[in-house]
This record gives C-alpha cells, sequence and structure tokens, in this order.
C-alpha cells in the first residue's frame, strides 16, 4: 500500500512543481524583484503559499490513496480543488500587495504597494498614472500643491487623520524627474552608510555602483533601504540593500 500512495503523491508532486516554479519566477522576478522581496517581507508569505501548493497536496494524496477504493476520483477532485482555491487565494495576496511606486515626498522616497494606493481621486491623477503596471515599480515625485492652501491642508489632514501619505495619492504624482533638485539638495553622503551598515557591504556597493555618490532612504513596510543617486544629475542609480538609517 505505502507503493501506491508514495507514487500517488509522487506525481501529485511532480504536477504541482511546474506551476509553483512559474509563480516563484514571477513573484521574485516581476513582482517583487531583488531586493524590493526583502522589502516588503513577502518571501516567508508567498513560501506558504508554495508549501500548500507542492506539500500539502501530495501529502493528502498520500494518505487518502487506495488503489481500489471507490469514491478514489472524487477524493483527488476535491484534494486538487482544495490544492487550487487555497493557492489562488494565497497568490491573488502576493499579486495584491506587490510594490507598484515609488515615490519622492519630501527627503525619502517611499515604496508604495498595489493595496496600499488612495483611489479616491485616481481620476484626477495624470492619465500615465491611473494605472499600475503589472511588470514592475515605477518611479515618480508625489508634489504637494503650495498654490492651494485648502488643498494642501486637507492632505495634512488626510495624513495626520488616516495615515494616507501624499505618496498614495497619485493625483499628486508627478514625473521623477520634476524633482531632480530637490533630490540633489537633500542627497546624503555616501560615507553616511558607514554608520548604520558593514563597512566591508557599503565599500562592496560602491565598487558596484561608482557613478552614485549620495543617496536617499526607502521608506517600505518591512525593512526600509537605500535608493543610490547621482548627486550632480539627481537620477537615480539603484536600490540597494543598505540601511539608510
Amino acid at each position: 500500500m505505502f507503493k501506491y500512495r508514495f507514487k500517488a503523491s509522487s506525481v501529485h508532486f511532480l504536477a504541482s512543481l511546474p506551476i509553483a516554479l512559474i509563480s516563484l519566477i514571477i513573484v521574485f522576478f516581476v513582482w517583487y524583484p531583488q531586493p524590493l522581496y526583502a522589502a516588503t517581507g513577502v518571501t516567508k508569505i508567498f513560501l506558504m503559499v508554495l508549501g500548500i501548493d507542492i506539500v500539502l497536496g501530495p501529502l493528502l494524496t498520500f494518505i487518502i490513496y487506495k488503489p481500489k477504493k471507490k469514491t478514489l476520483k472524487f477524493d483527488l477532485l476535491v484534494i486538487v480543488l482544495l490544492q487550487l482555491s487555497a493557492f489562488i487565494y494565497g497568490f491573488y495576496h502576493v499579486y495584491d500587495g506587490r510594490p507598484t511606486w515609488i515615490a519622492y515626498n519630501i527627503d525619502r522616497f517611499e515604496l508604495i504597494k498595489n493595496n496600499e494606493i488612495d483611489t479616491r481621486k485616481l481620476l484626477e491623477a495624470l492619465p500615465q498614472y491611473q494605472k499600475v503596471s503589472n511588470s514592475g515599480v515605477q518611479y515618480v515625485a508625489a508634489i504637494i500643491p503650495t498654490d492651494d492652501r485648502e488643498i494642501s491642508q486637507q492632505i495634512l489632514f488626510d495624513e495626520i487623520s488616516y495615515g494616507i501619505a501624499p505618496s498614495q495619492r497619485p493625483e499628486l504624482y508627478q514625473p521623477l524627474n520634476v524633482a531632480d533638485t530637490e533630490i540633489i539638495s537633500r542627497a546624503k553622503d555616501f560615507e553616511d552608510l558607514y554608520e548604520y551598515n558593514n563597512k566591508a557591504e557599503v565599500d562592496n556597493i560602491f565598487s558596484k555602483y561608482p557613478h552614485a555618490d549620495s543617496f536617499l532612504p526607502l521608506k517600505a513596510n518591512a525593512i526600509d533601504m537605500t535608493v543610490l543617486i547621482d548627486k550632480e544629475s539627481g537620477e537615480v542609480i539603484e536600490i540597494v540593500d543598505l540601511r539608510p538609517w
């Protein structure tokens, strides 16, 4: 009996494996490219989803499989449906929480996930910011209007009262180069990273990105990271896994 159960669960495992591999590529190379999967803390959640897909289903098949069981086909169908339902549910939540915008706001960048976007005034946003991309994050600048005191006060009120940051509001989004002058003036000296990180790690990053001579923090929900900047042009060079503060 063990032989038949092992064979059945192995077949189930091999059938589940391609789905797991494809979803892994999508999550870690498209939706959460390095180092954003660490910044968002998605790794543990997604590994739980994969565990359901490639472990729980085959395990249940191993437990219930009996070659001559009358209800075997029905039982296997139920297991597959449960497995797919659980996987789709988890995979959707990973999709819904994917990073969509990296918004510059005053003195830092902020990582905005799809489910954090404030959509109340979405139609007031520029056309290119009314929809999010399914293939990675985009840089923007969240610009608070200074010529309308009522609007700026409402934005401040929403942030204090409801926790809705300007970086979550697409109607404030502008191309990142609009903020180049401010980014240059706010960028911190590269050497400041030594205070919060191992010297060897900082030197290694510095050698990989010789054009980066300054940085700004990237605020994220799990781990804050560092955005490397070319201070002469204000150009964003790369996001790296270094602590900015």
